[in-house]
């Protein structure tokens, strides 16, 4: 019986779908939303606070902002709140009404950019904003999860381990790219302690992290304006590219099975049918695919068949594809 005395101690760690049924091609989905932030950025908050702990950059009553999509900017309020911190977090109008209505719960304090930096995009403003706020008067103290060694380290001490221990014989793994975090975290440690290991980032169309030209994203999570300072493609084998409506309609088609995943665990999934599709014609390979977080913060987006109408011009509901057969 698990007993704990701080949210981030507790994550279900061991559990996948088998996901063959949606493509044919057996993949293993590793469900990463099971604790208390809802998404696997509890692991990388958790490292990155404790070495600023450990460093004596923060001390009881430290003031703290970060730049978040969502997920990051969940995690961080849920320990700040257990550890007595306060927490300002940047975020902009892609985050869910949900996740800042439960950051807000946790009592962080959430600023939301409208307007993007010309350049660089809503994430390009979120960061002048931090530098703002890091800068100012109250001396906020920004662990900044792009550059910041702990996003990675984290899934290098837990998440690579965990997916080689449950599947020994692992061919090839799906990562999602945001920060970059899990996917270099999870790459480094494969590439030490199983190096045929095929790494696939999964990252969103319209995302710079890749050298691919910038546009309009809708949904948080995967993609960036900006590159993140953490990334070395030396660790990644290939980079496959899903557009939002394919985000949408695997999204629709997981729940149709009753599996209600949020806007990243779409896309990883998305892009792992797709390279498996391309690549695996045996469909003998192990293949396991990274499920960020659930879909409970996105039921006024993704789940919205009028939220997805008027973003992408489609009329997602009449598809086949997001509806459960009847056999």
């Amino acid at each position: 019986m698990p007993v704990i005395n701080t949210p981030q101690e507790f994550n279900v760690d061991d559990l996948y779908v088998d996901l063959q049924w949606l493509s044919g091609h057996p993949i293993y989905l590793k469900c990463e939303g099971f604790n208390f932030a809802g998404s696997i950025k509890l692991k990388a908050a958790a490292e990155m606070l404790a070495t600023a702990e450990r460093a004596g950059r923060l001390r009881p009553g430290a003031r703290l902002v970060e730049s978040s999509s969502g997920n990051m900017g969940i995690a961080i309020s849920l320990i700040a709140a257990a550890r007595g911190y306060r927490f300002t977090c940047v975020t902009d109008s892609r985050c869910t009404a949900a996740a800042r209505r439960l950051m807000r719960a946790l009592g962080t304090e959430v600023h939301v950019v409208t307007e993007p930096d010309p350049v660089e995009g809503l994430l390009g403003a979120r960061l002048a904003e931090v530098r703002r706020l890091r800068d100012g008067p109250e001396g906020h103290i920004w662990l900044n999860q792009y550059a910041n060694e702990g996003n990675w380290l984290a899934h290098f001490q837990t998440t690579g381990p965990e997916m080689l221990k449950s599947f020994p014989g692992l061919d090839v793994v799906f990562l999602g790219a945001g920060t970059t975090g899990t996917l270099m975290g999870c790459a480094r440690y494969l590439r030490q302690a199983k190096p045929s290991v095929k790494v696939v980032a999964i990252d969103s169309v319209g995302s710079v992290t890749f050298g691919a030209p910038a546009s309009p994203r809708s949904i948080p999570g995967l993609g960036a304006g900006v590159r993140p300072q953490i990334l070395d493609e030396d660790f990644v084998d290939e980079v496959v590219h899903i557009a939002e409506p394919e985000t949408v309609r695997t999204c629709r088609r997981l729940s149709a099975r009753g599996f209600v995943f949020g806007g990243s665990t779409g896309t990883v999934v998305a892009g792992a049918v797709a390279w498996l599709k391309a690549n695996d014609p045996d469909r003998t390979a192990t293949a396991v695919a990274v499920s960020p977080d659930l879909g409970d913060r996105y039921l006024d987006t993704i789940y919205s068949d009028e939220w997805a109408t008027e973003t992408y011009g489609i009329d997602l509901a009449a598809s086949p594809a997001t509806r459960r057969s009847a056999s």
